[in-house]
């Protein structure tokens, strides 16, 4: 199916949204001139920028907003959909108990599985990416992110 970008333009505003709208409380940090809201907000204005840009091309264009297509008709591309789909849920579900470590190098290792990279290559590439990522977050931008079962490791 083909979705007209005015209406991936429209939900992206909507998200852009959403984001601003969840981020108006998250504090300052005391001594700094940004918090954990700084990154989230940049990245709400990028989604605003964009979905608006995909608005006036969508309508420009003036196709229908759904047009039938064979993208999903491969299960390959149909199991890849769903298998990023189960991801974000898995990572919704477990992050709090298992914690962020743990959640995102399952999810990552996963889908670059099901993505066909090597596992030797895929579980280093998680683990790596799991810890950079969590470092920038946690350490540079002071964002908690939950520990779970490796609440006895926390840094």
């Amino acid at each position: 199916m083909k979705v007209n970008d005015a209406v991936v333009g429209a939900a992206l505003i909507v998200l852009a949204a959403a984001i601003l709208v969840h981020i108006q409380p998250y504090p300052l940090i005391p001594g700094q001139q940004y918090g954990p809201a700084l990154f989230p907000g940049l990245i709400a204005v990028g989604f605003i920028a964009t979905g608006a840009l995909l608005v006036l091309r969508g309508v420009r264009r003036g196709r229908p907003l759904f047009e039938p297509g064979g993208a999903l008709r491969s299960a390959r591309l149909a199991t890849n959909f769903v298998a990023i789909c189960a991801a974000l849920v898995f990572y919704i579900v477990a992050a709090e108990p298992l914690g962020f470590l743990v959640t995102g190098a399952l999810c990552l290792a996963a889908l670059f599985l099901k993505f066909g990279v090597r596992p030797p290559a895929a579980i280093a590439i998680a683990v790596i990416a799991t810890l950079v990522i969590h470092t920038l977050f946690y350490k540079l931008l002071r964002v908690p992110l939950p520990w779970g079962v490796l609440e006895r490791f926390a840094w």
